[in-house]
């Protein structure tokens, strides 16, 4: 009866699962689907994680200048990341997004760039759970283009609730490049 017990305890066999494995696999996968649930539960005025070499985050203070940073710091993050035919169309886009959620929110904000190929997504986190309002703007007002910028500008857009308010994102495809490929 002994080696039917080490058996048991012991590692299991090829098709045979370990009560132990399973018990950490089930919290390992509990724990990765809290931690994606939790992720924008993160606070607007902290950075969404550390920088990689594709993804980059900032907080935005709730400052009239805080849209002109916001076009600084996408320019010369896409610079850094080789996607300066980019820059004048994210440029734009970032100052309209992060100037509206200025304009209709309060609180804290965050701008999120994420680089995957040749797809650039961008990304402006508030507190306000309530979305972009369509408008038609008469041709002689200053204000009320937001949208059709985005409609006309980016490859894909739109917004997300979050748990603690929304994101408004949008996305840009990078041109193919003419000359050969670098490594």
């Amino acid at each position: 009866m002994a080696p039917d017990a080490v058996a048991r305890t012991g590692t299991p066999r090829a098709g045979q699962r370990s009560p132990r494995g399973g018990a950490r696999s089930w919290a390992a996968r509990q724990w990765a689907l809290w931690s994606r649930i939790l992720a924008p539960v993160r606070p607007l005025d902290a950075p969404r994680g550390r920088a990689t070499d594709r993804d980059a985050s900032w907080p935005l203070p709730r400052d009239p200048r805080s849209a002109g940073r916001a076009r600084r710091l996408v320019t010369a993050q896409l610079r850094d990341w080789g996607l300066d035919d980019l820059a004048d169309t994210a440029e734009l886009l970032v100052s309209e997004v992060v100037t509206n959620a200025l304009r209709h929110t309060r609180g804290p904000l965050r701008l999120n760039l994420r680089v995957q190929d040749s797809r650039l997504a961008c990304e402006v986190e508030d507190t306000e759970p309530a979305g972009p309002v369509r408008h038609v703007a008469d041709t002689d007002a200053e204000g009320g283009r937001g949208t059709e910028l985005l409609d006309q500008l980016a490859d894909a857009w739109g917004n997300t609730r979050t748990p603690t308010g929304k994101t408004i994102w949008f996305e840009l495809r990078s041109a193919p490049s003419d000359g050969p490929e670098t490594a």
